[in-house]
């Protein structure tokens, strides 16, 4: 294999889980509220909710400093190392960029990522289970 199109693809891989990440903190959360209200004991897990907090509040942070996420700048750079000027347009990249990579002004980005980020936070705390529920089940 030729190192473009190593390069090619592991920008596709890199793609594919940036994506994923993306998946895990929108449905993570719409799992999260419909878990509360259906009583499902797993979204209690306190790993999952505590990673799930972690990479939304990553996301917010970044974009209160107007960093640019690590994933994509990874991604940049892996195209660029396989000779490619932006993106090519295979299957996985033209799909995935055009949910992925929505065009706005950078504030509309950072305002919702800050409010979805401050609902993963005021979820966190109504969705906590006291000391006599854990005690009950």
């Amino acid at each position: 294999m030729s190192d473009t199109r190593l390069y090619s693809l592991l920008a596709d891989t890199l793609l594919v889980i940036h994506f994923a990440f993306v998946v895990f903190v929108v449905f993570g959360f719409g799992l999260i509220l419909i878990g509360l209200l259906a009583r499902w004991s797993w979204i209690h897990n306190r790993n999952f909710r505590i990673t799930h907090l972690a990479a939304i509040g990553f996301v917010a942070v970044q974009a209160w400093f107007g960093q640019l996420c690590p994933l994509t700048v990874w991604e940049s750079e892996l195209r660029h190392q396989a000779g490619q000027s932006g993106y090519a347009q295979t299957f996985i990249e033209h799909w995935l960029h055009e949910v992925l990579f929505y065009q706005a002004e950078p504030w509309v980005f950072t305002t919702i990522y800050t409010c979805f980020g401050a609902l993963v936070v005021l979820v966190w705390f109504l969705g906590r289970r006291s000391k006599r529920e854990d005690k009950g089940q």
